[in-house]
């Protein structure tokens, strides 16, 4: 079974797509916003990807959560599950690909750091970045299942990672 869009070759133009998605998505968050950030894959030069510019916003609230939806829905936007409280997911379809994919979380939330750290990890270690499109190449072509079973199947990884970054014991 395919995943939500192939992996593809590191495309520079992927930060000017997060740049042009981050200006059409602010304005919907409004006062609310603290910050937005390219996450994901293609924010990390010389990755190999799918193609799903993945963008989270850091908000104050989530009171407004259905207004939002509704201006996102303009946008191409659907929404997703939580995936955890205080962390709602949107995703964007063009035909019948992923282009998008929104994490909308409140400040503070666990996912935020998360995120930012495996991001920046991968930005600066050219070594684990090697290894994490390995995996990620190596997990596209066994895969059967779909997406859920990748994202599982890559966990593990990206937990290594953060413990290292962390400085937990069990990463040394």
């Amino acid at each position: 079974m395919p995943l939500t869009s192939p992996i593809k070759p590191y495309d520079p133009t992927w930060p000017q797509q997060y740049a042009a998605e981050e200006a059409r998505l602010k304005p919907v968050f409004g006062s609310e916003l603290i910050g937005i950030h390219h996450v994901g894959s293609t924010a990390v030069p010389e990755l190999a990807a799918k193609a799903e510019i993945d963008v989270l916003a850091v908000v104050r609230s989530d009171g407004r959560l259905e207004d939002w939806s509704r201006s996102l829905a303009s946008f191409g936007y659907r929404r997703g599950g939580d995936l955890s409280s205080g962390h709602h997911f949107f995703k964007r379809d063009v035909g019948s690909l992923r282009t998008h994919k929104l994490h909308v979380c409140l400040e503070g939330h666990g996912q935020i750091a998360r995120m930012l750290k495996f991001r920046d990890h991968l930005r600066e270690h050219a070594g684990d970045r090697l290894k994490y499109q390995d995996l990620k190449l190596r997990l596209e072509r066994e895969n059967s299942s779909g997406i859920r079973q990748y994202l599982i199947d890559k966990d593990p990884f990206i937990q290594d990672i953060l413990a290292k970054v962390d400085g937990s014991p069990a990463s040394r």
